[in-house]
């Protein structure tokens, strides 16, 4: 690796065990210097500016400030510090956000310490092509699905006849009813909500309902 010292490491998990677990991934390794460990968003953080780590190992959900939006400040005030996400969910949204936030890249908690340290390593190497490589295997298995959060859906991506189903959606109606009230079969409406959910990158009509909250597409009491 191009880096000739030790990285210096600050693990942040609001679980002791957890902060256990990576510091006993770490020690043993020659090219890795744990400098400090936080509980917190808001530790990590304050952390920063007093140890000067090199990378930040953040867990994702914690709790008042999460990985997330700690994840946001710090980029914001110490742009060099290289943070990799540490997550036991395959998440896509909050880990594309991660990325948007200047994220260096995620590892999964349950993968196998030997398998762990070379992707972490992959991930810390701007040089070999065999670690950019592991790196990338790593994010394809999230890369596809991460298309629909690059810009986030809009209603733009819809037909005016999708529109008009995701707003009956929005208002608690069932394919049934949507399709007495177009005149449709109920089997084209189930078609139109496959397509719907397809091109905006959604898995249900819950997530379908909020989308068109958040674009205003409810009917506000139309029949």
């Amino acid at each position: 690796m191009a880096h000739n010292q030790p990285f210096r490491v600050l693990i942040v998990d609001d679980h002791p065990l957890a902060r256990k677990a990576i510091r006993s991934m770490l020690e043993p390794a020659s090219d890795f210097y744990i400098v400090g460990e936080a509980s917190s968003g808001e530790e990590a953080l304050l952390l920063c500016g007093e140890v000067a780590p090199e990378v930040v190992l953040m867990d994702i959900h914690m709790s008042p400030m999460d990985g997330l939006e700690a994840t946001r400040r710090i980029k914001q005030q110490y742009g060099a510090i290289r943070i990799i996400m540490l997550t036991v969910s395959d998440d896509v949204a909050d880990l594309f956000t991660a990325l948007q936030f200047g994220a260096q890249g995620y590892l999964l908690k349950n993968m196998d310490p030997d398998e762990w340290l070379t992707y972490l390593r992959a991930l810390l190497d701007d040089h070999s092509e065999a670690a950019r490589g592991m790196a990338d295997k790593l994010f394809q298995r999230f890369r596809a699905p991460l298309g629909a959060y690059t810009e986030g859906p809009t209603p733009s991506m819809l037909t005016s006849r999708e529109q008009e189903i995701t707003s009956y959606v929005a208002q608690g109606d069932n394919n049934r009813q949507i399709a007495e009230k177009l005149l449709i079969s109920e089997h084209t409406v189930k078609n139109h909500m496959k397509n719907i959910l397809d091109k905006l990158g959604l898995e249900n009509r819950v997530q379908l309902t909020g989308f068109a909250i958040k674009h205003g597409m409810t009917r506000k009491g139309q029949n």
